[in-house]
């Protein structure tokens, strides 16, 4: 893995995040909440606080908690909620040792079918369906992993020349997109709730 991603617009975070499979897992985990520029930036954060190239799950995961949640809340803090955020993401590099022996890759190496992907990565402790599927369009989108059936089990966020996600961005132009189409997402589901509220 080694493309140049463009979800931080920052050079060094997006260089690491387009090299390093950890790197992008925990910048799709910390993308709640937050602006996403600010969500994908974390990981780079992480690895220069922890005197790194790069995030490595063994090291995480064996952290004290404490040291970690205050790492990850040194001003300018790596999120809104940077203590839970911070057992959160250890819990998930737990999960990839436990499962993967450390290696975030192997959760999509040499897997050739796209609905055992989008297991996979619900699977993957903070992931739900929505972000397993926004994970996976990334993935057949801009990282090359595109296994049978992958779109499909991507759901809407696989559609190619859509600006839904994370997935669909390449640079400022699609950020700008991508921003429209989830303000007009949220003011849809505010008049749904409305409506809704008119009629009971």
């Amino acid at each position: 893995m080694d493309v140049t991603l463009h979800l931080a617009q920052d050079p060094e975070a997006d260089e690491l995040l387009g090299r390093s499979p950890l790197a992008a897992l925990v910048g799709m985990l910390l993308d709640q909440q937050v602006p996403m520029e600010w969500a994908f930036k974390g990981p780079s954060t992480i690895a220069r606080r922890m005197g790194a190239e790069d995030l490595d799950a063994h090291d995480i995961a064996a952290h004290d908690p404490e040291a970690f949640a205050a790492l990850l809340s040194e001003k300018p803090a790596v999120h809104r909620y940077p203590g839970s955020m911070a057992g959160r993401v250890q819990q998930l590099c737990r999960y990839l040792v436990d499962t993967y022996d450390g290696d975030a890759e192997a959760v999509w190496r040499g897997v050739d079918d796209g609905r055992q992907l989008l297991k996979r990565l619900q699977d993957l402790p903070g992931f739900g369906k929505q972000k397993a599927q926004i994970f996976l369009a990334l993935l057949g989108k801009q990282l090359g992993v595109r296994p049978e059936g992958w779109r499909e089990a991507a759901g809407a966020y696989g559609d190619p020349g859509s600006f839904r996600s994370v997935a669909d961005i390449t640079g400022p132009e699609s950020l700008t997109k991508v921003r429209a189409h989830k303000q007009e997402m949220k003011a849809a589901a505010k008049a749904a709730k409305a409506a809704k509220a008119v009629d009971e």
